[in-house]
């Protein structure tokens, strides 16, 4: 085994220091899975786009989408978990207003108890 195989082999059994998730559940059983951290630049980018040069709502919708996709980890809907970025953020785009309004709920509750410096949407 050349050095390389050698250092990934090392990498791979060290164990994931991933950040905590923390689970949403709506009246209906699903669940949202959201990760507990966000880069610094996901950050600063959020904090643009939701003060940015858009029309208010846009802003906002955008705003949403935007810690939508740097936060969910996983939804599951019906019984299907869906664990793709792409898919995830495809599945908010068509999702109900009453779907929309859960995960606002959601990234709003996450953001007071994770990213209290970051203003809700």
């Amino acid at each position: 085994m050349g050095r390389r195989g050698r250092q990934r082999q090392k990498l791979a059994a060290q164990p994931d220091p991933r950040a905590s998730e923390q689970d949403y559940t709506d009246d209906d059983g699903n669940v949202l899975r959201l990760r507990g951290s966000l880069t610094p630049g996901s950050r600063v980018k959020y904090s643009e786009v939701l003060a940015g040069g858009l029309d208010r709502e846009d802003a906002w919708q955008r705003a949403t989408e935007l810690l939508f996709e740097h936060l969910a980890v996983s939804w599951t809907i019906a019984g299907l978990a869906i664990t793709s970025q792409k898919e995830l953020l495809m599945r908010y785009r068509m999702a109900s207003s009453a779907e929309r309004e859960f995960v606002r709920n959601a990234l709003r509750e996450h953001l007071a108890e994770h990213f209290p410096e970051l203003r809700a949407p």
